[in-house]
């Protein structure tokens, strides 16, 4: 199980090489992090509009239902 694990595992001598896998982690981590907050923003906009033709909705109804 040992042999396995170490086919699949690279840990270099040279611990520089550890900078360009961390840096490509911390611009992809910040970009994941971006689009989250800019989907949080969008939905909440979304949440706004849905309630507002959901009011509309309401309303209309109403108003239909007084007129018959």
């Amino acid at each position: 199980m040992q042999y396995i694990a170490g086919l699949f595992l690279y840990f270099p001598q040279d611990k520089s090489e550890y900078f360009p896998a961390a840096i490509s982690f911390i611009i992809f981590f910040i970009m994941a992090v971006i689009v989250m907050r800019i989907i949080i923003v969008v939905s909440r906009k979304e949440l706004v509009k849905a309630k507002e033709v959901e009011e509309k909705m309401r309303k209309w109804n109403e108003q239909n239902q007084r007129d018959s």
